[in-house]
Order: C-alpha cells, then sequence, then structure tokens
C-alpha cells in the first residue's frame, strides 16, 4: 500500500486554474489608497481574498503597502496572521462565544463589536483593543446609535469606529444620509480611527473617506461604481485544459437536456471545468472562451459539474491538453450572466483556486 506521502509526490498536474496577476492586484490596492485622499485603504481578504487565494493575495498586498485587513470568520485569521501583524487585523463578526474572546486575546487580532452582548462579552473577557461597527441604516450588524452612551459600550477601547453604506454602488440618498449620521457617531465616542467606505464607498469622493477605508472588490477587478471605472484590472481568470475533442454531426445534440443540436458538422472540445468550480449554468450557451492565438469558442449546450464544451470548429490547430481561457471581465460578465461581481468572484470552486 502506498504512503500518502508518496501518493502526494505522484498526483499529477491539475487541469485548471486561477491565472493570477499579482501586479494588477498592487495596483489594483495602491489605485483605491490613491483615491482615498487622506485616509489609509485597508484590504478586504474574507471569503479566501475574495475566491482569489489569500495565501496569494496576502504578500502582494503587503508589499503594496497595505497593513489593515478584514476579514468575516475567525476562521479565516489564521491563514492571514501567517503573514500580517495581528494588530492589523479585524474580525467582521465579531464575539459571538467566549472562545471567540480568547482566540481574539490569544492571537491579538481585532474583534469587530457588533451588539451589547458582544460588547458586553468582550469586556467580562477582559477586554483590550477591539473596533465598533455602528447601524447607522444598513440594519444588518452594528450597535444602534441610541446605544452609545452605555457603559458596556463606553468601556471599550475602540481602534476602530466603522459603519457600513447599504447604497454605495448606487446613486441614493440614504448614501449622504448615513454619512451624516456616521460623522455624528464620530463625536459621541472616542476612536482612533474611523472607517466608512468600501470600494463604491471611496468613489463617493473625500466625505466618505474619514481616516481608512475598506476596499474590497475594486482591490480584485471589480468596479462597482462608474466613478472607478479604468482605475483597477482584472486579477484572476479561470483557465482550463482540454481533455477530449470530438467531431459532432449535424443534427446531434450536447450535454444535459439535448439543450443545443449541431447546425452542421462541428468539432467540440470538452473543457475541465463546471459549476462545481464557478463556472456556473449561466454561462450555458453565453460563455466565451479564447484560445493562445485569440480564437474566440462561444459555449455550447449546459455547463456540467466538470465539463464545459465549445466549439472549436474554426480553430483545427487545438489539441487536447491545450488550455483555453475563459472571458471573465468582472463587469462584462455581470452584464450576461445576471450575477453580480461579487459572486462572480468569490463562488470560484478549490480545485480552481487550488
Amino acid at each position: 500500500m502506498n504512503s500518502d506521502a508518496s501518493l502526494s509526490n505522484l498526483i499529477p498536474a491539475p487541469s485548471l486554474r486561477l491565472s493570477f496577476d499579482a501586479g494588477a492586484l498592487a495596483d489594483n490596492w495602491r489605485a483605491m489608497d490613491r483615491l482615498s485622499g487622506s485616509a489609509v485603504a485597508g484590504a478586504a481578504v474574507k471569503a479566501d481574498g475574495y475566491g482569489t487565494g489569500v495565501e496569494r493575495v496576502m504578500p502582494v498586498l503587503l508589499d503594496a503597502g497595505a497593513r489593515y485587513f478584514f476579514v468575516a470568520h475567525w476562521s479565516e485569521v489564521p491563514e492571514v496572521i501567517a503573514h500580517a501583524d495581528a494588530h492589523g487585523i479585524s474580525v467582521l463578526h465579531g464575539p459571538m462565544t467566549e472562545a471567540d474572546t480568547r482566540f481574539a486575546l490569544a492571537s491579538g487580532v481585532r474583534p469587530v463589536i457588533n451588539s451589547m452582548a458582544q460588547a458586553v462579552r468582550w469586556g467580562a473577557a477582559g477586554g483590550g483593543a477591539c473596533d465598533l461597527m455602528v447601524d447607522t441604516g444598513m440594519n444588518r450588524l452594528g450597535v444602534r446609535p441610541e446605544e452609545l452612551a452605555d457603559p458596556a459600550i463606553r468601556a471599550l477601547d475602540i481602534e476602530v469606529l466603522m459603519s457600513h453604506l447599504a447604497c454605495a454602488d448606487e446613486d441614493s440618498a440614504m448614501n449622504a444620509r448615513q454619512c451624516a449620521a456616521f460623522r455624528e457617531v464620530t463625536a459621541m465616542i472616542p476612536h482612533r480611527r474611523a472607517s466608512l467606505a468600501n470600494s463604491a464607498g471611496i468613489a463617493l469622493g473625500s466625505d466618505y473617506h474619514f481616516d481608512l477605508t475598506r476596499p474590497g472588490l475594486a482591490l480584485y477587478g471589480g468596479t462597482a461604481r462608474a466613478e472607478a471605472e479604468g482605475l483597477v484590472r482584472q486579477v484572476i481568470t479561470p483557465e482550463a485544459a482540454i481533455i477530449q475533442i470530438h467531431d459532432l454531426p449535424a443534427g446531434e445534440s450536447i450535454g444535459y437536456g439535448a439543450t443545443f443540436t449541431a447546425p452542421h458538422d462541428m468539432r467540440v472540445a470538452i473543457l475541465s471545468l463546471g459549476y462545481a468550480d464557478g463556472y456556473l449554468r449561466c454561462w450555458s450557451g453565453e460563455g466565451i472562451f479564447t484560445a493562445a492565438d485569440g480564437a474566440q469558442l462561444p459555449v455550447l449546450g449546459r455547463v456540467s459539474m466538470d465539463m464545459t464544451a465549445v466549439d472549436v470548429t474554426a480553430v483545427p490547430h487545438l489539441r487536447e491538453g491545450d488550455w483555453l481561457r475563459a472571458q471573465y471581465d468582472l463587469a462584462q460578465a455581470s452584464q450576461a450572466t445576471g450575477l453580480t461581481q461579487y459572486e462572480l468572484l468569490t463562488l470560484s470552486g478549490p480545485r480552481l483556486r487550488g
């Protein structure tokens, strides 16, 4: 019987991958930092670096100059703390249990206090530097402004006082209302830094920047508002190898549901990529792959769990093992699929990121 170690040395190279442009990521962070004006840009690296792979993004962001990082779950901390100073890491979901508080105190990362219960829990554990989320209208996480006078809140040692915009990617009157409400909050309670703007909020202008911004989507190539168009570049692109090429006679169908019937004799390539990898069924009959020479190859029929079929009739030089790249410009892909740019990024599966 082979040992696990010996087998690991024999595992072949994968037939799918997520190309990663480190230079684009670094440039995107610098663009957001410049756009933040006198504020400092942090970096949201939750959800495995927005599906890009936190092990890849952390060294690049640190080298670019980022020092403040935001994750959602406590389970995301170990990968980030392996690269960054614990005191620059904030956990957005806060201390929901005593185990969370123990982990925060032992590691040195900062919990974001989101409720009176969390404030009491943090104080009872001995407290220390933390962040505080104030709800200015999102009605998701955060203490309400009228709760700020409570002794449990007043006892907090607040590093970052923050709130979150509900409609930053839209021209909504709610943005100005939330900004004004947050400005009032900053005068009510001691803190070292104030933070309101995410990627879209940064593009709303200097009134929204305060001391620290929290870009996420823009770092990875997404554009939440028109003002940011042209400032960021795509960071990741799904790529897959051709695992089989075959002829499809006119009149025959392909894939689940037989949704595509060949109008003429065709040459079809099957790619090692499917909805389990985040290349979802919404791309069925809509997606385009690009060959190394720039040839545009349309998706045929339904995307399945592990495979996608494309039309390679016009490129007879392609062979099994050749790699094709998905057209995945986030803004265009969002329009084509109906998915948000956030979903397109974070839905990449572990086989693709691995």
